[in-house]
């Protein structure tokens, strides 16, 4: 692989860190919002995968050579609150103000929109290594299962 790809890759993958990090830190938040117990346990059980992607995608990035592990600098507490935006969980915060179940599970199912978009980018990057991109289309197909799950959520509430 030329450093071009490498840099793609690497890339991908942090975004992919962000993506899966955004999503733990939403569904925790939306899960210590609602009150219903099965959608409580629901929220808190995605929030429990995303930390596991977060995981998997470090090993990734450790396989690949590099840190997965950011600074904590006000630039890039800026840069993590706009991705949040871009990832489409920050409208949870008001979703939550609201503290309506319905609300909340939308703001899931934004946030999770918004993260198969990321993953879909990355899996059309032909740089990601095999055991990478293995990685990528199981957590894409589980963040698919898992908006699917939020979309009968809201339904029933």
């Amino acid at each position: 692989m030329d450093m071009n790809q490498d840099n793609k890759a690497i890339k991908a993958i942090t975004d992919l860190l962000e993506t899966a990090k955004d999503g733990m830190k939403g569904y925790e938040t939306a899960a210590e919002s609602v009150e219903n117990p099965q959608v409580k346990a629901e929220l808190s059980r995605l929030s429990q995968q995303r930390a596991a992607f977060v995981n998997e995608l470090e090993s990734c990035a450790n396989q690949f050579g590099f840190s997965a592990n950011q600074n904590t600098t006000v630039e890039s507490v800026a840069m993590d609150a706009a991705g949040a935006v871009h990832r489409g969980w920050i409208n949870l915060k008001s979703a939550i103000t609201g503290n309506s179940s319905q609300a909340i599970l939308s703001e899931c199912e934004n946030g999770d929109a918004a993260a198969l978009k990321t993953y879909e980018e990355a899996l059309s990057n032909t740089s990601l290594p095999t055991e990478v991109r293995n990685v990528v289309e199981k957590q894409h197909s589980e963040i698919l299962e898992a908006k699917n799950r939020v979309t009968m959520l809201k339904q029933q509430v």
